[in-house]
This record gives structure tokens, sequence and C-alpha cells, in this order.
């Protein structure tokens, strides 16, 4: 695993590290251990151990403990969402929000939702902030206002052309307010759904009910916007079928409808005068298809878009993901122009609107919510699938040490004593070298099963 080439260019303190994980005797355990997290990029390191003993005799079925891992500890996944902090864990985070959007979507009769459920009108829609100025963009074939053709991955997209009159204030507010504008958004809609379909909001609650799936994203301006699936069910939720009257129309006007209604009014403070923060003018809505059914926007599609942007956060735009304590610490981080004055409007702001916490979230560019949401109804949880993998793990390990499965012996209960300790988190720079390649050999391998089922559809497609 550790040759020339692929050690060229460590530093003498990396290298000796890497040399003296490789050499030790336990690095298989170490490297198993490793990859049981997917190449974590900052796991947590435990201490303890565990008995599962037989109640009626007493006998000790199996026992663990981790004095006999490397290092006496045991390295578990740290589970952050974000790709910037661990993309081992992201991935795992990606995944689990795909199925949830996706048995949405398409139903699953496993995590609780019926198949009917594609048959229910709904549609993806896209939320945005207003303008704060003008800023360097891509107008489809036309030059920016700048006069320039602007590659896809140019680096001023995004920034303001005069950022000496971009109001950066206003910018930093609206996402702080951008969750309570999502929340008004939900109570105007159901309201425009009543109206349209001539009942009262009682009634079109007896009739019917709003389930919603969404991921927030941040644009290259740094302002955040939300793409929602909406979707009608019937008075029960999924289970049922929504009314007559529930339509793909009538769900599409209303939403149009009730953004134009928002409003988040923000009183004056300081230097700054009263504000009132609206949704942007580029709404856009467009039904979901089915698969192979020609539409443009699919279940598909959906789930795989809105399963990429729940692990990015405001870093995409330049900043940093930890918090700031003070501008001074922005030319030390390197953070470009445009965020860096994102972040230290926010921390201008603060005195103004303490209750806000925008120092708080400064490196969120003022964003406070949370970047995947989903109604109760609206399909299974995150929770649920977690816990639907621990318990496949569970079992794996039950059948590799010959242990009964309490759904096939119910009688035949045991009892496991476990005591965990923290004992600290993370690589040494070494371990971290050479968890980082575990974590690439991982996703290689990931690609290459995915290409090969990929080419096997296409040839039964042709086949057919």
């Amino acid at each position: 695993m550790t040759n020339a080439a692929t050690v060229a260019g460590l530093d003498a303190t990396t290298l000796a590290d890497v040399l003296r994980v490789a050499a030790s005797g336990d690095f298989d355990r170490w490297q198993e251990q490793i990859r049981r997290t997917g190449g974590c990029t900052d796991p947590i390191r435990l201490i303890g151990a565990t008995k599962t003993i037989d109640p009626a005799t007493g006998t000790v079925l199996h026992s663990y403990s981790t004095d006999h891992e490397p290092g006496g500890m045991l390295r578990v996944a740290c589970g952050n969402r974000r790709a910037s902090r661990c993309p081992a864990c992201a991935w795992t985070y990606a995944g689990d929000t795909y199925h949830l959007i996706r048995a949405g979507l398409l139903g699953d009769p496993a995590k609780g939702t019926p198949d009917t459920v594609r048959d229910h009108p709904r549609v993806f829609a896209t939320l945005t902030a207003p303008s704060f100025g003008p800023v360097h963009n891509r107008p489809g074939n036309r030059p920016c206002r700048c006069g320039t053709h602007h590659s896809q991955d140019a680096p001023e997209l995004g920034t303001p052309l005069e950022p000496a009159t971009y109001d950066y204030a206003a910018a930093v507010l609206w996402n702080n307010h951008a969750s309570d504008l999502w929340r008004y958004f939900t109570i105007y809609l159901r309201r425009e759904i009543a109206r349209r379909a001539g009942l009262t909001q009682k009634a079109a609650r007896e009739e019917s009910r709003l389930s919603f799936g969404k991921v927030a994203e941040y644009q290259k301006r740094g302002a955040v916007h939300f793409h929602a699936v909406i979707r009608f069910d019937g008075p029960d939720g999924p289970d049922t079928p929504p009314p007559a009257w529930a339509t793909l129309d009538l769900l599409r006007d209303a939403i149009h409808a009730a953004a134009a209604r928002v409003r988040v009014d923000v009183p004056a403070a300081g230097d700054q005068p009263a504000r009132t923060l609206r949704w942007g003018t580029q709404l856009d809505v467009q039904p979901i298809g089915a698969f192979n059914h020609g539409e443009e926007i699919t279940e598909q599609a959906v789930a795989s878009y809105v399963a990429k942007y729940a692990t990015k956060a405001a870093e995409t735009t330049g900043t940093v993901d930890h918090r700031v304590g003070n501008k001074e610490a922005l030319v030390l981080l390197g953070v470009p122009d445009h965020p860096r004055r994102l972040i230290e409007a926010c921390l201008d702001l603060h005195p103004l609107y303490p209750g806000r916490k925008l120092r708080d979230w400064a490196h969120m560019l003022g964003f406070r919510g949370h970047f995947s949401t989903k109604s109760r109804s609206y399909s299974t949880t995150l929770s649920a699938l977690r816990q639907a993998r621990a318990d496949y793990r569970a079992a794996q390990q039950r059948e590799a040490l010959g242990l009964p499965h309490p759904d096939d012996h119910p009688e035949a209960t045991t009892l496991v004593v476990a005591h965990w300790a923290y004992a600290g988190h993370g690589h040494t720079p070494g371990e971290s070298w050479l968890a980082a390649n575990i974590r690439r050999d991982i996703e290689q391998n990931r690609e290459a099963a995915r290409e090969a089922l990929a080419d096997q559809f296409h040839m039964e497609g042709a086949a057919e």
C-alpha cells in the first residue's frame, strides 16, 4: 500500500508516521476498522467492552474488548453530513437523503410509504432570494453585464459588479430570515389551496394534506435558496388518495400565489433602515414525472439533486465551515473578498439584532436553518434509515458469531452488557493520509460497480 510513488510529496513527519502505522503488527486490523467507517476523516475513538449473556444460564456467549484493538481503541464513523468535513460520512448522509426523497416520490412499503403515492400530484419548486445588487453571471448566450462571456468555473461568477453599492446587510439578513420565509410560505400555500378549491381552510385540511421535502442550497452570490418537493396527499397522508380537486395545476398556481404573499418585516436598528424581506421573482415550479415517461424532471433526478446538496453548505461560496471569531481571522483564513464582506456584515449587524445570532452564524453567511427538512408524513425518516442499517449490521454480527436471531428464536433471548467511554477523535498525520487512500479506493470501487450496473442496464434494454 505504501510505495515510493504513493508517498511522494509527503513531509517528513507525515511520512515517518505512515511508516510507523504500516509497520505495526496490528496494521491489518487498523485498516479493517477504517474500512468499516468508509475511510472517515475524523473517526470517534472509543474504549470499552461488551458481553452477550444467556440470561437463563448466565453463560457468556460472546465478549469483546477494545484492549486488543489497535491502540486499545475502536474507531467509528463521525457521522458529519458536510462533505467539506468528512467526504465518507457525507456520502452516507447523501445516500440516506436520496432514499428518503425517493421513497416520497416512488413509494416504498418497506419504508412506510405506499407505492400509490406515485400517482399523487407533486412538483419540484425552487424559491430564490431577491436581488441585492447586480452580479457577474452567465445569461444564456449573451455576455455578462460587464461585457465578458464568463466560463462555467470563472471565480468572479456571483460576485458583485460594484461591491461598494451591493447591499451586503440585506443579503445576510435575508439569509438569516430564510427559514421564516419558508414557514410563512407553507402557511399561505395551504390558504391559497383552500381558496382555489372553494373550501374553508378547515374543510381543505379534512380532505387533503400537503407533504414537503426540501433542501437549502447556496447560490454563488452567497444567497440561500430552497429546492422543495411538494406533494398532494389525501386526508390521512400518503396512504390515501388526494381529492379530485387537488390537481397539479391548482398546486402550481397556489405555490406562485403563496410565494408572492410572503413578507417578513425587519425593524430599523442603528444605521439600518426597516426592511421587508420577500422571495425573489425567479420562482420555478415544475411537475415531477415518472421514470421513462419522457418528462424533463424525473423522480430519480429530483432525489439525486436533493441528496447532492444535502451535504453542502456555505463553504461552496468560498467561506469556511466553522465559526469565525473576528474579522482579522478572515484574512488569516484567506476568505475571498465577496464572502468576506458577507461575514463582516454579519459581525457588524450582530449588536443591532442580537436575537438573530448573526455572529454565531457568520460563517454560514447568516443562515441558521436546517439544510434538509421534511414534513412528518412525507416519507420515512433519517433515524429510521440509520436504525435499519444498524439492525442489518447487528444481524450480520450475530450470524458471524453464531448467536440466535430474536425473530427466529423468540424464546432464545440474550442480554448485552456494554460499557463505552469516549477516548478522542481524529487521526495522526500518517493515519489521516492512509485513511484518505482507503476512502479513495472505496470510492473507485463504488464508481466501477455503478458503471458496471449501468452497462448491464443498457445491455438488457438493447436486448429487449
